[in-house]
C-alpha cells in the first residue's frame, strides 16, 4: 500500500476579487480515511489522482475513481472518504470570488451536479501542479499566477465537458438563453430592473426563461440576480464606501432594506459584517 501523506501551501496574498486561490495541495490517504461532515465557507474541487472513495452530498453518494472530480460548494453538507482496499490520492484547490459560482455554471457544476470525469488527466493534474508551486514560491504576484491556472484548469474542464455533452438542438438553445441571461444580470446588477425587463432585452418569452433559468440554476432570476448583488456588496463593503453607498452601487435606492436583505442573505447587517472584516482581515468567506 501507498505511504500516507499530505501536502498544502496557502496563498500569502488571497486577493478579494472574481476568483482567487486559497490554499492547494496533495495528499495519500490512509485506507477508509474519513472527511467531515462538514459544512465550508469557500469552494473546493478535488481530482482523484489514484485510488477510488466516495464523496456524499446532498443524501447522495457518489463512487469516484482515477480522473473524477468532485465540487463542495459553501454551505454544503459534505463528507467523503477512501476505499478499504483501494484509497485515493487526490489534489485539491481551495478558491472564492464573486464569480467563481457563474463560472462552475459555465462549466455545468452545481450542487446538484458535483461530480465530473476528465479526459485529458495529465494535463489536469498537471495545472493542480503547477497551483500548489505557485503558492509554495510565494512570490508577488502569487495571487494573479494561482489564479490564472485556476482559469485554465477550469478551461480544461470546459473542454471536457463539451466533449461529452450530446444535447439535442432544443436544449442547446434552453442552455444559450439561459447563459445570455446570466452575463445580463451579472453586467446590470447595479441597475433597477425587472424580469420583464431582461426578458424583452433579450426577446424572450419572460414565463419561459424564469422556468429555464430556474431549472438550469436552481435559483430564479431574481433570486440570482441577488446574489450577484450581495456578493459585490460583501466586495464593497471592504471599501471606504458608506453603507448608502454601496446599496447604491449594488442596485438598492433605499439603504434600509439592501441591509435588511444584506442581513437575511449573510446572517448580519453590513455594519456588523464590516466590523467582523476590520477584525479578521483573512476572512475566506
Amino acid at each position: 500500500m501507498a505511504h500516507v501523506t499530505h501536502f498544502a501551501s496557502f496563498n500569502p496574498f488571497p486577493g478579494r476579487g472574481e476568483l482567487s486561490v486559497l490554499f492547494s495541495g496533495h495528499a495519500q490517504t490512509k485506507a477508509s480515511h474519513l472527511v467531515g461532515p462538514q459544512v465550508l465557507d469557500y469552494h473546493l474541487v478535488h481530482f482523484v489522482v489514484a485510488g477510488k472513495g466516495v464523496f456524499r452530498s446532498r443524501g447522495r453518494d457518489y463512487r469516484l475513481e482515477k480522473g473524477q472530480s468532485f465540487f463542495i460548494f459553501p454551505g454544503e453538507l459534505v463528507s467523503y472518504g477512501s476505499d478499504e482496499h483501494e484509497p485515493w490520492a487526490y489534489r485539491w484547490v481551495g478558491f472564492k470570488g464573486a464569480r467563481a459560482d457563474e463560472y462552475l455554471q459555465q462549466l455545468e457544476i452545481s450542487q446538484h451536479q458535483p461530480v465530473t470525469a476528465a479526459k485529458q488527466q495529465r494535463r489536469m493534474a498537471a495545472l493542480y501542479h503547477q497551483i500548489e508551486r505557485t503558492l509554495q514560491a510565494a512570490k508577488p504576484g502569487t495571487d494573479m499566477q494561482a489564479g490564472a491556472y485556476l482559469r485554465l484548469l477550469f478551461a480544461e474542464y470546459a473542454q471536457d465537458q463539451a466533449g461529452e455533452a450530446v444535447q439535442n438542438e432544443e436544449s442547446s438553445i434552453i442552455v444559450q438563453q439561459v447563459e445570455q441571461a446570466i452575463r445580463w444580470l451579472t453586467l446590470q446588477y447595479y441597475q433597477p430592473i425587472s424580469i420583464e425587463q431582461m426578458a424583452q432585452s433579450l426577446g424572450y418569452h419572460r414565463t419561459h426563461l424564469s422556468k429555464m433559468f430556474k431549472q438550469h440554476t436552481g435559483m430564479s432570476p431574481m433570486q440570482f440576480l441577488l446574489k450577484i448583488r450581495m456578493e459585490r456588496a460583501k466586495l464593497l463593503l471592504q471599501e471606504p464606501l458608506t453603507i448608502e453607498q454601496v446599496a447604491s452601487s449594488v442596485g438598492f435606492s433605499d439603504a434600509l432594506y439592501f441591509s435588511k436583505q444584506f442581513k437575511k442573505w449573510f446572517g448580519k447587517s453590513p455594519s456588523d459584517y464590516r466590523h467582523d472584516q476590520q477584525f479578521n482581515p483573512y476572512d475566506c468567506t
